[in-house]
């Protein structure tokens, strides 16, 4: 967001705001569900933004109407890994609720398949294994332009 001048939106964040509490608290006081329909109104909120960089978590796509106003207010990138590196990016995140689970990978992998047609239609994939925070920020601020 700072690279291409816009202002940045963490759709997570805006949840927390909105709720008053964490995500992690969200989801064991008032469940999955929930939590979906409050991503729902922010998705909503955040898309009606111009000239902003939003990052969503990786489930808000799977939701239709998530899908299509994130696509139909901007581009969507996909930012991809594989399942060992997502693991050691979040193994110590005790923020993760869905990765709160005695085999956490085994976990990524199958969040991975369900969410990955969802994740192929996006205008555009980068796999991020390999790089660092500032080359997918490049990598961005290209197809941005």
């Amino acid at each position: 967001a700072t690279k291409l001048n816009r202002d940045f939106v963490e759709l997570d964040d805006m949840i927390e705001l909105r709720e008053k509490m964490s995500i992690k608290d969200i989801f064991e006081k008032k469940g999955e569900p929930y939590f979906r329909l409050v991503e729902k109104e922010v998705v909503k909120e955040a898309s009606s933004r111009k000239n902003i960089v939003i990052s969503a978590g990786g489930g808000a796509i799977v939701d239709e109407e998530n899908f299509k106003n994130l696509k139909n207010s901007g581009t969507l990138i996909c930012l991809k890994a594989s399942p060992d590196t997502i693991l050691k990016r979040t193994k110590d995140l005790k923020t993760r609720p869905l990765l709160n689970v005695p085999d956490p990978k085994k976990r990524i992998e199958e969040l991975l398949k369900k969410r990955e047609p969802y994740y192929n239609k996006a205008n555009f994939v980068i796999h991020t294994d390999n790089l660092t925070i500032d080359q997918v920020v490049d990598k961005i601020a290209g197809l941005i332009g």
